[in-house]
């Protein structure tokens, strides 16, 4: 998996004041946990927006008052209104210990079934795998070369050495479906596969929300009644 530098400096004190005077200066309120005892520090807002908003995961390699530490991204908080980064969590990580991470889902080659008038469903666009850190990849392929009308791949078709999958076994990651059934679609940033089309709200083996994807003709079944 790909690494990247940050830098940080430790806070002085701990508080909503504190932070609040951080964010003034163009800094994040950033803590990292996993190691013998938490450690709060702040670092750039502009480093962190070339890392957050995009589709790719990282490793860090954090430099916090002359210390480094290997790290990943545990969670982001937001400002529920401008959406501005609030505070991001870190989790210390060990060459000796497995790390759970989501990671992004690649997908390679062509569908029978697509070329067929079927339509490519992305249902899952990152698997949550645990590995050790010199296991981590950088995303998860997918080939759909054998899939059908019909046909899908579920978590428990892949195998990956050194790795193991977190998601049910049975979550679906991407399917052809006949072109009969009209589906509410929505672009996902990230994951360019001619003729694949994902589903609104599916992320993390979740899928469509109740109501996405009936067919039309069964709209209203019940106010004929």
């Amino acid at each position: 998996m790909k690494q990247v530098s940050l830098s940080g400096s430790l806070r002085e004190n701990v508080g909503k004041k504190d932070a609040k005077k951080h964010r003034k200066e163009g800094n994040i309120p950033c803590v990292m946990y996993g190691g013998k005892e938490q450690i709060h520090f702040v670092a750039s807002d502009k480093a962190f927006r070339k890392l957050i908003f995009t589709p790719e995961v990282y490793t860090f390699n954090l430099d916090i008052a002359g210390k480094t530490y290997d790290a990943i991204m545990q969670d982001v908080q937001y400002h529920p209104v401008t959406d501005n980064i609030l505070h991001v969590d870190f989790l210390e990580i060990h060459p000796e210990k497995p790390v759970s991470i989501s990671v992004p889902v690649k997908v390679i080659g062509t569908a029978p079934g697509v070329l067929k008038g079927g339509k490519l469903i992305l249902k899952t666009r990152k698997l949550k795998i645990m590995a050790f850190l010199q296991n981590l990849p950088d995303e998860i392929t997918v080939s759909i070369d054998p899939l059908d009308i019909g046909d899908s791949v579920k978590v428990k078709d892949l195998a990956v050495e050194n790795i193991t999958f977190m998601d049910s076994p049975n979550t679906i990651i991407i399917g052809v479906r006949t072109a009969r059934v009209l589906v509410e679609e929505t672009p996902v940033e990230g994951v360019a596969v001619e003729g694949a089309e994902p589903e609104e709200g599916a992320e993390k083996g979740k899928g469509t929300e109740k109501g996405k994807g009936v067919e039309k003709g069964k709209e209203g079944e019940g106010e004929k009644k």
